[in-house]
């Protein structure tokens, strides 16, 4: 089985955190930065790369990014995080 997904989470200047899964994380990022990708991304602009997981096999990186949806103290700590430096 393939291990070739990454798991990332962007964020944008008002601090709003995506966290999405692709292969190619620098592609994927700018699709999102080009009103591509998706939904939820497109007029919220500019976004930057924050954090990446991987490579991961396929399910493994979604089970990973709904973890990462759902866990609200990592979310906390990466924004406490980003807002020091």
């Amino acid at each position: 089985m393939a291990s070739d997904y990454f798991v990332y989470v962007l964020r944008n200047h008002a601090g709003i955190l995506y966290t999405g899964i692709a292969k190619d994380i620098d592609a994927r990022l700018a699709q999102h930065n080009a009103n591509n990708g998706a939904r939820f991304t497109r007029g919220r602009g500019p976004w930057h790369l924050v954090h990446s997981e991987g490579p991961l096999a396929h399910g493994d990186a979604l089970r990973r990014e709904t973890a990462l949806k759902r866990d609200r103290r990592f979310k906390a700590e990466l924004k406490a995080k980003l807002a020091m430096g």
